[in-house]
């Protein structure tokens, strides 16, 4: 949770929205992360992170509040959050020196505090352009998290289970986080790293390639070590007539 240092007066002291952007990288679950200030710990140098969040404005719809947040801290626009859950324990804030922080940087006094946490599967490499008020982001791997202040390991770990049953229901949010053009490896790969268990190799392509919306190509991969496989593309068109008849069934 991060806080606006204008008009200090319109800020609600109960209700914040929290982002989760999660990636892959380096072949594993990454979730963004921005650095803290630590603007009540004197002298201290060590880096804290939490999830790009802020507590809304007393006028402010959620979903504003939520695209707001991802704009200010990563410069992106065009991500599509999604609301996922409400997180409301009056175990949110037992910590005192999470809600010292708080406190010091919003000028507010804090009590019980509801977030609405979003969700994006977000691609790594776009480039992300924070306000000077963000010390720095970083990605950091699910199973490698820092210490985080509230509860936030909590809303990251309801996130990966959120994400795993939106692919379930809606498969192409895979297909537009991967490239144009792909392999059925690195499709598998992005399945295997979400869901964090290994695929059968025969059963994932044989079952990939059944589905009309996956399409072969007839270009290779080029300068590899091993065979080069085929790429494949995804064909939204085909995707959302399969989908319509499915919805109508």
């Amino acid at each position: 949770m991060e806080t606006h240092m204008e008009n200090k007066e319109m800020l609600s002291p109960h209700v914040s929205v929290d982002c989760v952007l999660l990636g892959v990288k380096e072949d594993k679950l990454c979730v963004l992360l921005v650095e803290r200030n630590n603007n009540n710990e004197e002298g201290s140098e060590d880096k804290h992170y939490k999830l790009p969040g802020s507590l809304i404005y007393e006028s402010e719809d959620l979903d504003t509040a939520a695209y707001r947040v991802l704009h200010e801290t990563t410069g992106l626009k065009r991500v599509p959050l999604k609301q996922f859950r409400s997180f409301g324990s009056p175990d949110r804030t037992r910590n005192e020196e999470d809600v010292k922080w708080l406190e010091n940087a919003s000028k507010l006094k804090i009590g019980r505090i509801v977030t609405v946490a979003y969700l994006a599967l977000s691609k790594i490499g776009r480039r992300m352009n924070p306000t000077s008020r963000y010390d720095s982001l970083a990605w950091f791997p699910i199973d490698a998290l820092p210490y985080l202040p509230f509860d936030h390991k909590e809303i990251i770990n309801a996130a990966v289970e959120e994400i795993q049953e939106w692919i379930e229901k809606e498969p192409s949010i895979v297909f537009d986080y991967l490239p144009p053009k792909f392999t059925t490896y690195q499709l598998r790969r992005t399945y295997e790293i979400i869901y964090n268990k290994e695929l059968d190799v025969r059963n994932f392509q044989k079952k990939m390639l059944s589905l009309d919306y996956v399409v072969q190509t007839e270009e290779t991969e080029k300068d590899v070590a091993h065979r080069a496989a085929r790429y494949c593309r995804f064909d939204k068109v085909k995707y959302n007539k399969q989908r319509s008849r499915f919805n109508k069934n």
